[in-house]
């Protein structure tokens, strides 16, 4: 069986700053990301924003002893389409907690002075490797 695909390279996004406390990104629009009607697909919005956020949680858990984190939800909001240009995305920690955190992130032009989507993620920490259906970094599916 082949390895699963990066999913994340694939769809062009560039991760600029990533630590516990903040991560920024941005994306150059393409045709692969369009829906049928010529605009950025808003799935692309919440893969950014879920992306993001699981990074930043990632980071600050494995900073406390912990193996990671993992999204349980994302609410993303859609405020403008998009044809083409450059995105960018920040996401930011409004909770981290002994078993979960909560980030949200805004996703603009990339000049900044228009709001393109928002959204928040609520993440479970994870302790053990095991939590994630036994699936560790040493023993992708189909290994």
């Amino acid at each position: 069986m082949s390895h699963p695909i990066d999913f994340i390279s694939w769809l062009g996004l560039v991760v600029d700053e990533a630590s516990a406390d903040r991560v920024t990104a941005h994306l150059d629009v393409a045709a692969r990301h369009m829906q049928p009607y010529g605009i950025l697909h808003g799935g692309v919005y919440c893969t950014i924003i879920e992306s993001l956020a699981s990074v930043g949680a990632a980071t600050w858990a494995m900073g406390q002893g912990m193996v990671g984190a993992v999204g349980v939800s994302n609410a993303t909001d859609f405020i403008r389409s998009v044809r083409d240009g450059r995105i960018a995305a920040e996401a930011l920690p409004v909770h981290r907690g002994r078993t979960q955190q909560l980030w949200q992130a805004v996703i603009t032009a990339a000049d900044g002075d228009r709001l393109l989507a928002r959204g928040q993620v609520r993440l479970q920490n994870l302790r053990n490797a095991e939590a994630i259906g036994g699936i560790t970094r040493s023993a992708p599916p189909g290994a």
